[in-house]
């Protein structure tokens, strides 16, 4: 039931789109992006926020209530969340997180803990803004999302968490192998690595994260802490993410709605985005 991650990076792959050389590399974009704004390096729209041992990347767009994105862990980056920056920016104040070790944000010195995620989205929505803001996330970014609502209640207004479930140590084993990784897209890696402060540390940082990955607990205690409203999301076929882990997450929070997209797997929001979209909607408006 629970796969390697290699296979679910095999599936990321497979679902994948890459169109042309523009300012950034378009991967893991569908066609109908056509905003051509370089999302994750976009000097006109980006800042730094400081943690204990590393700078933070982030950019914001728009005005209006702030909210939060964090893409996925590993293969992901901003430019993967472009949809979501195009369509909130016309009502909202986006601010597009580059995760630790991600584009130009830096890796730091520090072992990867899930307090440490936390405590850099802090960082950089304290340096944006003191309203309480909305925060989204995918996958790593919707984990820790979680952990964000828990450690910082009165700061969250609301919370969307797209593709995570349930985690437990033993659930499933995550191995990188960087080689591999590193040779699934040259062109995309390229890209990254020139936006990284440190590139000669990424192989290093996926060490961590594989740790982290295979140690991290998403569960009872985690999910019952969270008192804001969750709009908790993902693809049917989701193998990152099992249903079965989805909907175990839904029930232990304490004020959620479940929205599951039909026909699509862990990258929901770029194989449907409309179906995503139309569920996202109502759920800010409320």
């Amino acid at each position: 039931m629970y796969n390697r991650l290699i296979s679910v990076i095999s599936l990321l792959l497979c679902c994948s789109y890459v169109y042309g050389q523009q300012n950034l590399r378009r991967a893991f974009q569908p066609p109908s992006v056509v905003n051509k704004m370089p999302y994750g390096a976009n000097a006109k729209a980006g800042h730094y926020a400081q943690t204990k041992d590393g700078k933070i990347y982030y950019e914001v767009y728009g005005k209006g209530q702030p909210i939060v994105l964090l893409h996925g862990g590993i293969l992901g980056s901003t430019i993967e969340m472009a949809e979501f920056i195009d369509s909130l920016s016309k009502n909202f104040q986006v601010i597009a997180v580059s995760t630790r070790g991600h584009g130009k944000s830096e890796i730091g010195t520090e072992p990867v803990t899930y307090e440490q995620k936390a405590d850099d989205v802090m960082a950089v929505i304290n340096a944006v803004t003191k309203e309480q803001v909305v925060i989204l996330g995918f996958s790593e970014g919707a984990y820790t999302s979680y952990k964000v609502a828990s450690m910082y209640p009165e700061r969250i207004k609301k919370m969307i968490a797209i593709g995570a479930g349930e985690q437990i140590p033993g659930l499933r084993k995550v191995v990188f192998n960087p080689k591999e990784l590193l040779n699934t897209d040259k062109a995309y890696w390229t890209q990254q690595k020139a936006l990284m402060p440190e590139p000669e540390k990424l192989e290093d940082f996926w060490a961590k994260m594989e740790v982290f990955y295979n140690t991290m607990t998403a569960s009872k205690e985690l999910f019952g802490s969270i008192k804001c409203s969750v709009l908790i999301m993902a693809g049917e076929l989701d193998q990152n993410a099992p249903l079965s882990t989805v909907i175990n997450a839904y029930n232990m929070l304490p004020n959620s709605q479940l929205c599951i997209i039909p026909n699509t797997g862990h990258v929901v929001f770029l194989e449907n985005f409309a179906a995503v979209w139309a569920s996202v909607v109502p759920f800010l408006k409320n």
